[in-house]
């Protein structure tokens, strides 16, 4: 009875080589790698794949039409787009154990010679959602690994070999988004393609050969050597004499047999990774100055006071009443300045929990208390780097944590809960309260220094009562911002409403005028908003009864401002007026002429 002998693939010669190709490919794309020898069997690969080392493929039958089959009988490239759900694509689709989404498989040709195929396999739908949005440039990729390793397997001379190995995958190394370095069995570092040698701040020549010690002090990749046993994007922090390396890391052992030859690491700058996490995820409106509305003199001199501090890099403190704008001046002076292509991070320091405020604005290391995320997480400070944090309700911030505060204002430098090593923190700070910070300072609930350290340009926003002149010009804005994204068509409003609108004290300020604005809009069925469509706590008050919510001080105010409009409109033209109203209210002229001036009366 005769026997077969199978003899030993091109590829199966270059097993070891072929593992190193994989695991630097895996390393760089962040997608499993394999590579099949001409008779179907495993030669090398990563992920699920590294398991099946040895194995035969597709039940070692070429011809039975699934992918790896086609493509080495066939000699072309394969994209198979889902995986899952195409029985052509591997026996385990119809028995229904595929574990693989996606692949993008080519042969592995030399001298017109199939010696097998290397694939790049999604297993998860977010990696098949990445492979196949990038399929033009991880083919030709693909092509080019199998045309590396045609090379690998027919060169003869091992010297040769290698030399065209090596500058190969270097130029390949190059050309990858992610920086990237290698180190042998001793650590010591191989290779590191231009963008690793930027980030680590060196030149190439100052890197390769040294040992990773010497460039990235307690490096995790030594615990890799002798393991075996690589990681996932772990947060790794190195000190240099006179800068922080702040690095997110993926490290894969490199294995020739079952000894640990080596490992190749892939890394991102930290501070990259925040920027586009925060671009990605950011919902707050990139809003300037043309948001703020009103052309009174109150908010004319606002505006070019928002413009003037919007270029300087000082801290900034917001005051007024609730509703007046204090975030959207906030973010006007952000992206009115030089800071405005970075983050920008509103944080109400009254809405998170006292408990949660300390490891939300300043981070957390893994494991720094129960329930810590793995890999730890960057607090609000770390993610404002370069950009701007907007502390809203600043007086609700806990007097045990105004300290820490203070330190971060005064270094630029933030320290995690559990952390060891202080990150740059180089944030512009905004600050804004509705509360008298300088009588909680007396009562002991606000720190002294730390308010005049937030104080250096202090900004009021007046109450909308001070600037009614903008009440219609508000009424409709807002009127068309509602039409506009509700779709439909109110013309807008009557007299009387006009008239109440005016008269109305607005105690919880432009808030309180825009929900107003909303709720008549939601309301009408006509084209025009009459009083029927008036909530009643404002429509209480043509009728004499005074508005709910409003402090004595708002009533007074109010009222004050309502005598003076009249008294003058009772006097029309007449030569004088000022001072004979002065004459007849008991007041004096001066007196008279800055309540005129504080209730915007012209």
């Amino acid at each position: 009875m005769p026997i077969n002998v199978e003899k030993v693939s091109k590829l199966k010669a270059i097993q070891a080589d072929a593992q190193v190709l994989a695991e630097a490919i895996s390393a760089i794309i962040e997608l499993d790698t394999v590579i099949i020898d001409e008779n179907l069997i495993v030669v090398a690969g990563t992920g699920r794949f590294k398991k099946r080392v040895g194995i035969k493929e597709e039940g070692g039958d070429i011809r039975a039409g699934y992918l790896y089959g086609r493509v080495i009988t066939n000699g072309k490239a394969e994209i198979v787009e889902d995986a899952s759900n195409d029985p052509t694509y591997d026996p385990s689709v119809q028995a229904g154990t595929a574990e693989e989404l996606a692949e993008i498989c080519c042969p592995i040709i030399g001298h017109d010679i199939v010696m097998g195929a290397i694939g790049l396999v999604a297993v998860t739908e977010e990696q098949r959602e990445y492979l196949l949005s990038r399929k033009g440039r991880f083919l030709e990729f693909v092509l080019r690994m199998g045309h590396l390793l045609a090379s690998n397997a027919i060169e003869a001379d091992a010297h040769q070999n290698n030399i065209i190995v090596t500058r190969q995958l270097r130029t390949i190394i190059e050309s990858i988004d992610n920086a990237m370095l290698s180190v042998d069995k001793n650590g010591t570092i191989l290779q590191c393609n231009k963008l690793g040698a930027n980030l680590i701040r060196r030149k190439k020549r100052n890197i390769i050969g040294k040992h990773i010690t010497e460039i990235w002090p307690g490096s995790p990749i030594l615990s890799v050597l002798n393991t075996g046993v690589g990681y996932d994007w772990n947060e790794e922090s190195y000190q240099s004499n006179s800068y922080a390396m702040e690095f997110m890391v993926t490290v894969n052992a490199v294995f020739s047999g079952n000894d640990v030859i080596g490992a190749v690491a892939s890394f991102r700058d930290v501070a990259e990774l925040r920027q586009k996490a925060y671009d990605m995820m950011v919902t707050v409106p990139r809003v300037g100055i043309d948001a703020i509305w009103g052309e009174s003199l109150p908010m004319e001199k606002l505006k070019e006071t928002v413009l003037q501090v919007a270029q300087s890099n000082a801290n900034v403190l917001i005051t007024g009443e609730t509703g007046t704008g204090k975030g959207l001046v906030a973010s006007a002076i952000h992206h009115s300045g030089p800071r405005m292509a970075g983050p920008f991070i509103p944080v109400n320091c009254g809405a998170i929990p006292d408990n949660l405020i300390e490891s939300e604005l300043f981070g957390y290391r893994e494991g720094a208390f129960s329930g810590a995320k793995r890999g730890g997480k960057p607090g609000k400070f770390e993610l404002a780097h370069n950009g701007t944090i907007f502390l809203d309700e600043i007086g609700d911030m806990p007097l045990r944590l105004q300290p820490k505060l203070l330190h971060i204002l005064q270094t630029k430098m933030v320290e995690r809960l559990g952390g060891v090593k202080p990150v740059p923190a180089n944030a512009r700070v905004i600050a804004s309260t509705n509360r008298d910070l300088e009588s909680m300072i007396t009562e002991n609930e606000f720190r002294n220094d730390l308010f005049f350290r937030l104080n250096v340009i202090p900004i009021h926003i007046p109450p909308l009562r001070l600037h009614s002149e903008d009440i219609l010009i508000l009424l409709e804005r807002f009127l068309e911002k509602f039409c506009r994204n509700e779709g439909k068509v109110i013309n807008g409003v009557t007299k009387d409403v006009q008239d109440l609108f005016l008269s109305y004290g607005w105690p919880g300020n432009v808030r309180e005028l825009e929900n107003t604005v909303e709720y008549m809009a939601s309301m009408t069925t006509a084209d025009i908003i009459t009083m029927d469509s008036v909530p009643a706590r404002i429509k209480s008050q043509q009728d004499g009864a005074t508005p709910s919510g409003m402090s004595l001080d708002h009533l007074l105010q109010n009222y004050e401002r309502n005598l003076l409009k009249e008294k003058l409109h009772e006097m029309g033209n007449l030569p004088g007026k000022v001072d004979k109203l002065a004459d007849l209210l008991h007041v004096s002229r001066a007196t008279l002429y800055r309540k005129l001036n504080k209730f915007g009366i012209n």
